[in-house]
């Protein structure tokens, strides 16, 4: 039978078809709360953290220019913001900016869970497959628990600031060799650098306690967000040295690649994504 064109009405109204049914997934698997598909923890040790960077590290290896080329935005946009500080006059929330980026780095790892969950599987990976988060059930879930630590990462911005106000602001710093003396040098920028140090760990563990597993699992599974979020958090409270460990290594290893003018994340980010997935495989039943 010869192939012919179809008229642009039977396509829109199939492609709102699609769409409908999409987003009605999408809002069913988000609210799905069901106690039968809650998963179990599991006890986890140092020796499986050591794996996770070890098998992500491989993934990275496998795929390393897909990858890359996934989170090249990640450092785009930091640069981004901190040029935009710094011609604002808010100089001193470049710090706190990139500190944050703990908070942000789940969901720029999205892509690259896709990509080691098919490597898993035994099938060819490309840059593209990161896409077809997109088109899952949970897409919506996965949408909400973004915008979720994105919100965390503009309130950690703004209790970052108020900080500074009370202490060495609230007047802009004339110089960045200036503001540096003043934080090393003064009272007022101890006393900034402690408290900002324990706001900040506190803004972490909020994000590590609800992303810590959420994400593999919703793209995994079909859980809903509060079953994920849960999960995550039983993670963490059957494990809590081990997860506070893979907390550390995650902000410590975004803020050694972000030293080189962030280009060290495009290497970071696609390692610590990678491993997040063979963590989850290894901290959920």
């Amino acid at each position: 039978m010869a192939k012919t064109i179809g008229n642009p009405l039977s396509w829109l109204l199939q492609g709102a078809e699609t769409t409908s049914h999409h987003v009605g997934q999408s809002v069913s698997e988000m609210r799905s709360t069901g106690a039968a598909a809650m998963p179990e923890a599991r006890k986890l040790s140092m020796d499986d953290i050591i794996h996770s960077l070890a098998a992500g590290l491989e993934d990275f290896a496998a795929c390393r220019s897909d990858a890359m080329f996934l989170v090249l935005f990640y450092p785009i946009i930091g640069i981004a913001l901190i040029v935009m500080s710094l011609s604002m006059n808010l100089l001193p929330l470049v710090v706190p900016m990139i500190m944050g980026f703990a908070i942000l780095g789940p969901v720029a790892a999205v892509g690259l869970y896709e990509m080691s969950s098919r490597r898993e599987a035994g099938m060819e990976t490309r840059w593209m497959d990161a896409f077809a988060v997109i088109r899952s059930p949970s897409f919506g879930a996965i949408l909400v628990l973004g915008l979720y630590l994105a919100a965390l990462f503009i309130i950690w911005l703004v209790a970052a600031d108020m900080i500074y106000s009370r202490t060495l602001g609230p007047e802009p710093p004339a110089s960045i060799m200036g503001f540096v003396g003043d934080v090393l040098t003064t009272r007022e920028g101890w006393m900034m650098s402690i408290s900002g140090g324990i706001v900040g760990a506190v803004f972490a563990f909020a994000a590590l306690a609800m992303s810590l597993v959420s994400f593999p699992l919703l793209m995994d599974r079909h859980v809903g967000l509060p079953v994920a979020v849960a999960t995550s958090i039983k993670v963490l409270r059957k494990n809590p040295m081990v997860c506070m460990t893979w907390g550390l290594i995650v902000g410590v290893s975004l803020i050694v690649g972000s030293i080189p003018f962030l280009a060290g994340l495009i290497i970071v980010v696609p390692v610590l994504g990678h491993a997040t997935w063979h963590l989850y495989r290894r901290a959920v039943e």
